[in-house]
């Protein structure tokens, strides 16, 4: 039994919605790439059971693909509190994905939250005063 759930435009949602973080692994079945690093992730999921690990079949899903603006395969997302915290294409090594994990188990939401807030802030104040 994989320990990986199949995203899909049906679950995806869903999904998101009801699990504060989650992994997410854009890969195709012809991608060697993808390949090499799907054994990397599914030990990355048994190592760390409290959370989601997702994968999207870019081939299967090409809408899910597009949303996220998906350029190359394999791209690993984490979504946490339906907030998009990191995304970068490329096989990870082991270590390397183990240490991103690490990392986005210790941010502060609170802090990326109120950092996105006044990202809106100031882009709403910019656009106001191109257009004055």
């Amino acid at each position: 039994m994989s320990s990986t759930v199949e995203l899909t435009k049906e679950n995806f949602d869903q999904t998101v919605t009801d699990n504060e973080f989650v992994l997410i692994d854009f890969w195709a079945s012809w991608c060697g790439p993808c390949r090499q690093f799907a054994p990397v992730y599914e030990k990355a999921a048994e190592a760390n059971a409290d959370l989601v690990f997702a994968k999207v079949d870019t081939e299967a899903q090409p809408e899910l693909a597009a949303a996220f603006n998906i350029q190359s395969i394999p791209t690993l997302m984490i979504i946490r509190d339906q907030v998009a915290i990191f995304a970068q294409p490329g096989a990870l090594p082991e270590t390397a994905l183990v240490d991103v994990i690490g990392q986005a188990r210790k941010l502060d939401m609170d802090e990326v939250r109120k950092s996105v807030a006044e990202q809106q802030t100031q882009q709403t104040q910019e656009a106001q005063e191109t257009a004055e």
